[in-house]
């Protein structure tokens, strides 16, 4: 009988308060037919990545973790891997050389930031090679993830499960964990939209085992697996620690500590009261600029962007902004100018809480 399951320590998190996610990538979030990159270009990119400057940015904006992402659906990843590469047989890699991850969180770890990493739940949508080589071709309509009918060959006996796949992510996932060790502290999955498909079965590949994946380097790493936008806010697994918490536009406010009715009802429009979500840690994701990783200057002000932030903190969550990161020339891997103000303005305000 497989040893009972405990959710990680999500103290550090929760007291984080705030932190920031940054798309690195070849292509614009979720874009489909965009991408033009060699992988020569892509290691120049990496390459040229400022990572020292990027460091002190994050350190004096007050944030307390970064999740940056690995790759999305063009199969160019900021980090190697030598699994990836022996499932994925191609003459150029499309992982970098260097290790983005490790040295960023080299580098902020003596400024007291956390890192976080985010990846997609399947084979980058972009890649005709990596879909069939790592066996990620559904019978079913997999267009959520991007993968549209009739882009891929389905060869051999692939269940709907796809179990091959899952077992080669996993393999992938937990070489990157072992390698970094404590260096990451947690991990946040997009497009996991097939669980009931995929993921909750009682067998391996499964929840479990997709986070055991993740958590192989480091057992105390957090783990969300994001549904897509949902309101109200959900836990989508007893397996993740905390709720992956996306919000693309209306923010699900429901009610802080500060409401005064002595007999205050137990939610508000679906939105939970507490920290816990069905035992996941509340978490919000969204944006400050126009939308993700987009815009010249954030969308809010500084006072509502604060604001927006204390109430999840007043109800014992956590929120995640993401902000556009520059990709060429001497902003490479800065977050532009225009935004940090904001930054500063909110890392000053939930310090004095």
């Amino acid at each position: 009988m497989a040893a009972s399951w405990q959710r990680a320590d999500t103290t550090w998190f929760r007291e984080a308060k705030w932190g920031l996610l940054l798309h690195y990538l070849a292509a614009p979030p979720s874009s489909m037919g965009q991408n033009s990159f060699s992988a020569e270009a892509w290691n120049e990119r990496v390459e040229a990545f400022d990572v020292p400057g990027l460091a002190q940015q994050v350190a004096e904006s007050g944030a307390g973790y970064l999740i940056l992402t690995l790759g999305q659906n063009t199969g160019f990843y900021c980090s190697p891997n030598a699994t990836y590469d022996r499932l994925v047989p191609r003459e150029c890699s499309r992982l970098s050389r260097r290790d983005l991850v490790a040295e960023l969180a080299a580098a902020l770890t003596p400024h007291g930031v956390r890192m976080m990493v985010y990846l997609p739940s399947h084979a980058p949508a972009e890649d005709r090679l990596a879909i069939e080589s790592l066996r990620c071709t559904p019978r079913w309509d997999a267009s959520a993830w991007g993968m549209r009918p009739g882009t891929y060959v389905r060869e051999g006996d692939v269940d709907d499960r796809l179990t091959e796949f899952q077992q080669n992510w996993e393999a992938i996932i937990r070489e990157w964990s072992l390698r970094w060790g404590t260096q990451v502290h947690g991990w946040w999955i997009d497009g996991c939209y097939h669980a009931d498909r995929m993921y909750r079965q009682p067998d391996a590949p499964n929840f479990r085992s997709f986070a055991e994946a993740m958590k192989a380097g480091n057992p105390a790493s957090l783990v969300a697996f994001n549904p897509g936008v949902k309101v109200p806010i959900i836990c989508h697994s007893e397996y993740e620690d905390y709720t992956a918490g996306e919000i693309a536009g209306d923010f699900p406010l429901g009610m802080d500590s500060q409401w005064h009715n002595p007999k205050p009802p137990s939610s508000y429009w679906g939105m939970p009261l507490s920290a816990s979500v069905d035992g996941a840690l509340l978490h919000v994701l969204s944006f400050l600029g126009c939308y993700w990783c987009g815009g010249d200057a954030p969308r809010f002000t500084d006072a509502l962007a604060i604001e927006l932030t204390r109430h999840y903190n007043r109800l014992g969550g956590v929120v995640t902004w993401d902000v556009p990161i520059g990709k060429d020339g001497d902003r490479n891997g800065l977050m532009p100018e225009a935004f940090l103000p904001q930054l500063r303005a909110l890392g000053r305000a939930l310090a004095a809480d």
